[in-house]
């Protein structure tokens, strides 16, 4: 069974904790794009871990993980956070391999991308991590991929920094690699776990651009970023939180307005920990954009949805949902593409009753209040999606399966 993880908003939705509660039952876990910039957490146990381009799989001690070929690789970055992990207690020697067709994020990358921002007459907000850099090298054909360290004539070209660079990282990387197409078919009878990065709302092709990521967060970037064939997916999965939140610049039809509903932001905020894992900056919060929702879901077939943070609205008298757009006076359902009409949407809102109690100890659906199961049930009207798994906490087992994707 292969079964794909994505963000079904604008990243940050709970995939890490996600990926991390149903790798019990898989046996590989392959990331398969982003870099760097991506920050997942896992809490177990009270101990919480961010993770950025290992795959979530890692913290059990038999799971074997793959960094896939859509990724774009900071070798730096990597081996310091495979040293946080040895430093706790996590051995992943001999269990983390990376695709040979993989990209590398070179030194000099890290300041071309907060150029090349900073110089756009409307800035996306990019980490800053080299990200867009390497994939733009990678279109263009210039990149550098794991597979060509070894290959006397691409690595002639480079001298200076990055000669030094890759010479001090180019032994450990090439102990890890692998052929990950060979690797999935070998594997093509056991339970694959593919782990998305940022959310669906900033793939390249399907997201609000030019205010997206640079690789493929969408569904199908499983296929061609693990070196496989589409028809080969059993069950894609979309994570998605209770209310939305974005990082960066772009549209955000749902955001908190800063002067009228600037408190309910902040309780959000920080009640959700609404905070870069990678940076450390606050996210724009807002109310769940079902149209955006509704869209995810259908650009990217998926066959369940994952509702994460549930939980931050237990003290809640009333919540609301953005259900339509209301565009120059134009009611809209449709998630639109011209990110000028986006910018000048308005929410239209449906009101729920709140249930004023805790969620954290619940383990069933059947044990969520009748108003907390009225917006699940809702959601899933509105979306034609089945919610089959719940989250409300950020430790492991703070989370229940209504429909088993392993089945």
């Amino acid at each position: 069974m292969k079964v794909v993880v994505i963000g079904a908003q604008w990243g940050d939705e709970g995939k890490g904790k996600i990926v991390d509660y149903l790798a019990e039952d898989a046996k590989y876990v392959v990331r398969y794009a982003g870099g760097p910039n991506a920050g997942h957490t896992i809490v177990v146990d009270g101990k919480q871990f961010a993770l950025h381009q290992v795959p979530s799989g890692i913290l059990y001690p038999e799971k074997s993980v793959f960094l896939g070929a859509g990724m774009v690789i900071d070798p730096e970055a990597l081996f310091n956070e495979l040293q946080m992990l040895k430093d706790n207690g996590i051995n992943w020697e001999g269990r983390v391999f990376i695709s040979d067709r993989a990209h590398i994020i070179l030194p000099g990358y890290r300041q071309m991308d907060k150029d090349r921002d900073a110089q756009r007459k409307r800035p996306i907000g990019t980490t800053g991590r080299g990200i867009g850099i390497a994939y733009s090298e990678k279109a263009h054909r210039d990149g550098l991929r794991l597979a060509d360290l070894d290959w006397d004539v691409k690595m002639a070209e480079f001298d200076g920094e990055d000669k030094a660079y890759l010479d001090k990282y180019k032994e450990r990387l090439l102990e890890m690699r692998v052929d990950l197409t060979a690797k999935m078919f070998e594997f093509r009878k056991e339970n694959i776990l593919f782990e998305g990065a940022q959310g669906a709302m900033l793939d390249i092709d399907s997201g609000t651009y030019p205010y997206v990521s640079s690789g493929a967060s969408c569904s199908a970037g499983a296929a061609t970023g693990c070196g496989i064939g589409p028809h080969d997916l059993d069950k894609i999965l979309g994570v998605f939180k209770a209310y939305e939140t974005r990082v960066g610049n772009g549209p955000m039809p749902t955001e908190f307005n800063n002067e009228s509903e600037g408190e309910l932001c902040e309780y959000v905020r920080k009640t959700g920990r609404e905070y870069g894992v990678t940076t450390g900056r606050a996210r724009r919060c807002g109310y769940l954009d079902l149209v955006a929702l509704r869209y995810a879901c259908r650009v990217n077939s998926l066959d369940s949805l994952v509702l994460t943070h549930l939980d931050i609205y237990d003290t809640f008298d009333e919540i609301e949902a953005c259900v339509a757009y209301d565009i120059d006076g134009k009611i809209v359902t449709d998630f639109p593409a011209n990110v000028g009409q986006m910018e000048r949407a308005k929410p239209i809102l449906e009101k729920f009753k709140g249930w004023k109690t805790s969620l954290k100890e619940c383990r069933s659906y059947e044990n969520l209040p009748k108003e907390a199961r009225g917006y699940v049930e809702f959601i899933e009207d509105y979306c034609k999606v089945p919610v089959g798994i719940i989250s409300v906490g950020y430790e492991r087992n703070e989370t229940f399966i209504r429909s088993n994707p392993w089945k």
